[in-house]
């Protein structure tokens, strides 16, 4: 066997057994609570520790922009490091030449422009030929079919070209404002920053019901990170509109090539090594929006399965690293609550379920349960309203409306989710099953339609 292939079985092993230790404790918890407790006292403790912190996080970001108001960023003009934007595009012919165009818009004069066509099939290879001969500031790379797959390893190809100072990473259906980099860049500038990213927002979210819920899911997601960058917790990357000092990617050897969340990844061992990661909510990037349910939970499984990887592969890393600060350490731990809380809950809701069916207890421990297990929805939908409200600017009755159906929605897609995740990691071989998001699909639906029209 070779040395690769032994640390990659090497890792797979230590996942499991750190995850099956993990779900063992949270049994053990369980039965002791159930023999000498109230087991939905723990439920409740968890769900109190959440909403404490969560309160935290609120009153750091009001402080934040209240010493904002009173001393606003003084802005050095003269920061404007050369930057390195680089877009992976596999199988993206329908949309990789708008992105472009869009992108090369950019009031921002120091910077390239790397495409890299990663082993298309579609034709993305000649449109790009074709956008080389058009534009000179454009650099376009060719992986050959043999190549690694996946874009970290996309990525690590292109930085063996890349002269940024900084790198900029956008995925193929990226659309930004002029000024896009003109207020992202300079959340880079201080010494202890390793990257920066920027604010997601779906560009077809009015298109039904799955995209604006994915959109408000963005949206939730945008008011955390605010938070978290407030309390300088573990901000997180999200693939789409993130800038990584070359320094720091040097640091850290580069994008990891055995992930499939390439930006969580990213996030983590950047932390680990001491690296802040900060959020820009003023600079915004949007995409699109995955417009059917099967290829979302795809989309879901891949990084819902990546994340939690990431935290067990860096489990002891997080608790030991002399480099990590406290608060993102601190921060990183708490946040694995989202993946303990749904176990939990329907650990405890079987638990309460088998007691009633066999008479050894009654049927309110069930109730009791899922009245908690309501408790933690109403979080996320009051968080989800709170965030609409001030990131979005929805009316009060809009806000409520869109902040329920995404509720749901996250109930519906995360939690079973959760447990498939945690059966696939103890039970089934880890495959590299990128699971691409498809791009232009509303293009190419409105061209079949205009086609059809044309037929009759």
């Amino acid at each position: 066997m070779r040395p690769q292939a032994c640390n990659l079985f090497g890792e797979k092993m230590k996942e499991r057994v750190l995850l099956f230790l993990i779900i063992l404790g949270l049994g053990c918890c369980l039965y002791v609570f159930q023999n000498y407790f109230d087991t939905l006292l723990g439920l409740v403790v968890l769900l109190v520790l959440m909403s404490i912190y969560m309160c935290y996080m609120q009153l750091a970001t009001v402080h934040k922009k209240r010493k904002l108001r009173k001393e606003p960023l003084v802005i050095n003009h003269d920061f404007k490091p050369f930057i390195s934007i680089m877009i992976p595009a596999h199988n993206e012919a329908s949309v990789i030449k708008s992105t472009v165009e869009n992108i090369l818009q950019l009031d921002y004069e120091n910077y390239e422009l790397i495409v890299i066509d990663d082993r298309s099939t579609d034709g993305t290879a000649e449109v790009l030929k074709r956008i080389e001969e058009k534009h000179a500031n454009v650099k376009c790379l060719y992986r050959q079919k043999d190549a690694f797959p996946g874009k970290s390893a996309v990525l690590n190809d292109a930085l063996q070209i890349a002269k940024g100072e900084a790198v900029l990473v956008f995925d193929a259906d990226a659309r930004v404002e002029k000024d896009f980099l003109s207020k992202l860049v300079p959340h880079l500038e201080e010494a202890d920053v390793g990257a920066v990213q920027a604010r997601k927002v779906c560009s077809n979210k009015d298109y039904n019901l799955l995209t604006r819920c994915q959109n408000n899911e963005q949206t939730l997601d945008a008011h955390f990170q605010i938070g978290r960058d407030a309390v300088k917790g573990a901000v997180e990357l999200r693939g789409n509109g993130e800038l990584i000092k070359r320094t720091a990617l040097d640091d850290i050897g580069g994008w990891n090539n055995y992930t499939i969340v390439d930006d969580l990844d990213m996030s983590t061992r950047l932390q680990i090594k001491g690296w802040d990661v900060r959020y820009c909510p003023d600079a915004i990037v949007y995409e699109e929006a995955i417009i059917y349910f099967i290829p979302l939970m795809r989309q879901r499984r891949r990084w819902l399965e990546g994340s939690i990887r990431r935290y067990l592969e860096y489990f002891t890393d997080v608790l030991f690293s002399k480099d990590m600060s406290l608060r993102a350490s601190l921060d990183m731990t708490a946040y694995i609550s989202e993946f303990l809380m749904p176990a939990w809950i329907i650990m405890e809701i079987c638990f309460h379920t088998f007691q009633a069916a066999t008479h050894k207890a009654p049927i309110n421990g069930v109730i009791s349960s899922l009245i908690v297990g309501f408790a933690i929805a109403l979080g996320f939908m009051l968080a989800s309203r709170h965030s609409l409200r001030k990131l979005d600017k929805l009316s009060p009755w809009q806000a409520i409306k869109q902040a329920v159906e995404t509720s749901v929605f996250i109930c519906i897609v995360w939690f079973p989710l959760v447990i498939f995740i945690c059966l696939k990691i103890l039970f089934k071989k880890k495959d590299m099953n990128w699971g691409k998001t498809t791009h232009g699909l509303i293009l190419e639906e409105e061209n079949n339609r205009k086609q059809n029209l044309q037929k009759v």
